[in-house]
């Protein structure tokens, strides 16, 4: 259980590396995105296609062609496109401001996910939770009312919560049909086929200038691609095996934590933090301490 729990740590750890890459790579946040999604999916299929090719004697070895109808990968793809955007607009608030503000925004996925997920799969709105989330909208607003060098990353910041909360719905509602290895090879071909159509008209407001990697973009991204995409997400699976979910979900409160911590080493974030950033980190901090422990107590009366 030790090996078990260490690994769920090490991939909060992971992913709170997503922010300061984001920051490290030069490219736009479509861009950098369209680069990590492409990678990740030629990755992914050659993966599986020699996983395919090893097991040609069974009658489970089908192509990957045949294994799905094309509704099947147009679903899986549809839930790439939100994974992509939450991206997207996750990079373009850390670009727009700084790292600490764009994983300080993530935690308003927990008020989304109260909002939407009632509506999506029509059940009772918890006035417990949304109670909870005012704390941390109250946290977001006081850094928005007070410094207004971070008010675009926050908006930006509020849009990829929003986004993030809906592909975690919808990848709850379709995964459930659909292997976990192929489900992340289609939804990052889905996206990245959405993104490439998407890059035009991006590109009309926001010029993306340059198209490719130069320099340490290149180790930057793949490390993204290897350990924070694919490394990432077989983790989270092994980790699912052993762990119960209930566990793994309160354990990732600590991404923002660590997020913040790496980017004041690696950035000293820390002298641009200003009284009211304090403030509303401490209210955010509140908030999701107090949804943790209500969490925990409505367990035990289960």
């Amino acid at each position: 259980m030790k090996k078990d729990y260490f690994l769920l740590h090490l991939s909060v750890f992971i992913a709170g590396f997503t922010g300061v890459l984001g920051r490290l790579i030069t490219l736009d946040s479509a861009i950098l995105v369209w680069w990590r999604m492409a990678a990740a999916a030629l990755i992914m299929w050659g993966y599986l296609k020699l996983s395919a090719d090893a097991r040609m004697a069974d009658a489970r070895g089908a192509s990957l062609q045949q294994r799905y109808k094309f509704r099947d990968v147009l679903q899986m793809g549809g839930v790439g496109m939100l994974l992509c955007l939450h991206w997207v607009f996750f990079y373009a608030s850390i670009k727009a401001s700084n790292v600490s503000i764009g994983v300080v925004c993530f935690s308003l996925v927990g008020f989304f996910t109260a909002l939407f997920e009632p509506i999506i799969n029509k059940h009772r709105f918890s006035g417990r939770e949304f109670l909870f989330s005012l704390l941390t909208i109250l946290g977001i607003h006081l850094i928005f009312q007070f410094d207004a060098r971070y008010r675009l990353g926050i908006v930006l910041g509020v849009v990829s919560s929003a986004l993030y909360a809906l592909f975690a719905i919808a990848n709850q509602r379709v995964g459930k049909h659909y292997e976990a290895k192929n489900m992340l090879l289609w939804e990052m071909v889905g996206g990245l086929i959405g993104l490439t159509c998407l890059i035009p008209l991006y590109n009309q407001f926001i010029p993306v200038g340059r198209l490719y990697p130069v320099g340490m973009d290149y180790p930057y991204l793949a490390f993204m691609v290897v350990v924070c995409t694919i490394g990432l997400c077989l983790l989270q699976i092994i980790v699912l095996q052993k762990i119960p979910a209930f566990t793994v979900n309160l354990t990732y409160n600590l991404e923002p934590v660590y997020s913040i911590i790496l980017s004041m080493f690696i950035f000293c974030e820390y002298k641009e933090l200003n009284f009211s950033f304090v403030v509303g980190i401490a209210l955010i901090i509140t908030s999701v301490i107090l949804q943790t422990l209500s969490e925990v107590k409505r367990r035990k009366k289960v």
